[in-house]
């Protein structure tokens, strides 16, 4: 199909202005006093409908940061909302459902489960949750991935490129509010890596999804609308339609204000 589905009737009619949004955010490791502070009060707003890239030094807290927002991982202070869901108030099985319903993942490892198939792998968020897929959002999704001759291959049978399609796809077909991506390209060639990102990109442009991904490499950050710079647990600038050039000058004036 040309154009997607239409959303199922129940959503709203109009998204928010921001999918996930963050205040006060603080993040220590160990002790509050001598423990290491991996976000250091952070606010920030991810827009429903666009690709954010977070970038930084080594330990600058983009993982953590990404980590958070999607409740992987547990603040030591501040708040969080998904839409609008503060998940601070929410139990550890009301967290788990929020998560599995409403947060894509695709991390640098693809995480498929090698015994099944791609549709079977595709779909287990879904099955896991115990809800039938929406036929048509199914289609459009494998199909816009370019899976559609490759459902029936189990993940030995798929070069990486495809395994991490199929890692995007099980990430989609939940309609989430949040698609998270832990450097997505991190175990792929550099055109396999390209074929991924132009995914992610399209997933935003032609599906309509809020997408947040750490990565390190400033040609991958380049897909993005915005790019975010973190240092020390805070964060240090904003790149608006950013160009590897420029997100590769930002970084090195990070590192060597870091060094400095």
């Amino acid at each position: 199909p040309t154009t997607p589905p239409a959303a199922p009737a129940a959503a709203p009619a109009a998204a928010p202005a921001a999918a996930v949004r963050a205040a006060g955010l603080v993040k220590v490791y160990g002790d509050e006093r001598t423990g290491v502070r991996a976000l250091d009060g952070v606010d920030v707003e991810f827009e429903a409908g666009r690709f954010t890239a977070i970038m930084g030094p080594s330990g600058s807290g983009k993982s953590t940061l990404l980590h958070c927002v999607a409740g992987l991982d547990t603040p030591t202070s501040g708040r969080i909302w998904l839409g609008d869901t503060e998940i601070g108030s929410l139990g550890d099985e009301a967290l788990t459902r929020l998560r599995r319903e409403r947060v894509g993942f695709v991390f640098q490892s693809f995480n498929l489960l090698p015994t099944l198939t791609a549709k079977q792998n595709v779909l287990l968020p879904l099955d896991l949750a115990g809800r039938a897929p929406d036929p048509q959002w199914f289609q459009y999704v494998v199909s816009t991935l370019g899976l559609t001759d490759r459902l029936s291959h189990r993940p030995a049978e798929l070069s990486g490129g495809q395994q991490q399609r199929v890692a995007i796809a099980r990430a989609l077909v939940s309609r989430p509010t949040l698609v998270v991506a832990d450097e997505p390209t991190g175990n792929l060639d550099s055109r396999s890596g390209a074929e991924v990102l132009s995914l992610l990109r399209a997933s935003v442009r032609e599906l309509g999804q809020t997408v947040v991904m750490v990565t390190h490499d400033p040609v991958a950050a380049s897909y993005a609308d915005r790019v975010l710079l973190l240092a020390d647990g805070r964060i240090h600038g904003r790149i608006e339609s950013p160009t590897p050039q420029a997100v590769a000058a930002a970084i090195a004036g990070a590192e060597t204000r870091r060094a400095g």
